[in-house]
C-alpha cells in the first residue's frame, strides 16, 4: 500500500470515491467562484458512468480532483476505499500512475517519442522492466488496432491513431479505473464511434472501472449510469 494511502474508511465495494467534494476558484476580480457543491459519488467495479452538463459547469474539474491531477478545497477522494486527500504531492503522481488511467480530447502524446515510447512511458516511470514494458506496450497497441505504426511519432498520426494511442497508454498499468473527458471531442463522428466502441471493447476485455465526461448524449447512453452536473451537484440523469 502507498504511504498516502493510510487512511482506511468504509465505502463498501467502490473502486473510486468521492466524499463531500467542494471546488472552489478566485475569478480575476477576486470573487469566488464556487464549481462543485458537496459532490458524493461511489464508482463500483467494473461500473460505467458518464457525466454530463453544460460548458463551464465543472465536469473537467470534478474529473481531475477524481484522478487526483487537482485537489478539492474541502472534501476527500478515496482510492480502493483509502483516503488520498492528505497525500503529498509526489504520493499522487504514484497513486494516478497506478490506479487510474486518463484519456483527454487531445491525445497530449509526447511529439519527440514514438507510438510505442508514449506507451512504454507510464510503466517505466512505475519501475516496470523496458521489455515488459515493451511487450505491454506492443500488445496495447495491437488490441487498439495500430501495432503497424508503433514507429511513428505523433505528427505522423492521423487524429484517430493519436486517440488510440492515448487509449493504449492509458491503459498500459492495468489501472483498476479510466477516467475520460471528451475523449472524441476532437474527432469527426465517424472516427469518434470507432473510439467509442474501441473503449468499451477494452472495457469489457481488460474489465476497469470508467468514468466519461461528455457532450455525447449516444456515448453516454452506453454507461450504466448517466449523471449530470448542474449547479455544482450531482443528479441522476436519464438514458432516454
Amino acid at each position: 500500500m502507498l504511504s498516502g494511502m493510510n487512511n482506511q474508511v468504509s465505502t463498501g465495494a467502490a473502486v473510486l470515491s468521492a466524499r463531500n467534494v467542494y471546488k472552489s476558484f478566485l475569478g480575476g476580480d477576486g470573487i469566488q467562484l464556487d464549481i462543485l457543491l458537496g459532490i458524493d459519488l461511489d464508482l463500483a467495479p467494473g461500473e460505467r458512468v458518464a457525466i454530463t452538463g453544460a460548458s463551464g459547469a465543472g465536469k473537467s474539474t470534478l474529473l481531475h480532483i477524481l484522478g487526483s491531477l487537482d485537489r478539492p478545497s474541502s472534501g476527500r477522494i478515496l482510492v480502493e476505499g483509502n483516503s488520498v486527500s492528505e497525500s503529498s504531492d509526489e504520493e499522487l503522481a504514484e497513486i494516478r500512475n497506478r490506479y487510474v488511467g486518463f484519456v483527454f480530447q487531445f491525445h497530449h502524446l509526447l511529439r519527440e517519442f514514438t507510438a510505442l515510447e508514449n506507451v512504454m512511458m507510464p510503466a517505466l516511470i512505475a519501475g516496470v522492466a523496458i521489455s515488459e514494458a515493451r511487450d505491454r506496450s506492443r500488445e496495447l497497441l495491437e488490441e487498439v488496432g495500430v501495432i503497424g505504426r508503433e514507429s511513428h511519432k505523433p505528427r505522423q498520426l492521423s487524429g484517430g491513431e493519436q486517440q488510440r494511442v492515448a487509449v493504449a497508454r492509458a491503459l498500459v498499468n492495468k489501472p483498476p479505473v479510466l477516467l475520460a473527458d471528451e475523449p472524441s471531442g476532437n474527432l469527426d463522428t465517424q472516427t469518434s464511434q470507432r473510439l467509442h466502441d474501441l473503449i468499451f471493447g477494452l472495457r469489457e476485455e481488460h474489465e476497469f472501472s470508467m468514468v466519461l465526461v461528455t457532450h455525447n448524449l449516444d456515448l453516454a447512453r452506453r454507461a450504466d449510469r448517466v449523471l449530470v452536473l448542474r449547479e455544482g451537484r450531482l443528479e441522476l440523469g436519464t438514458k432516454g
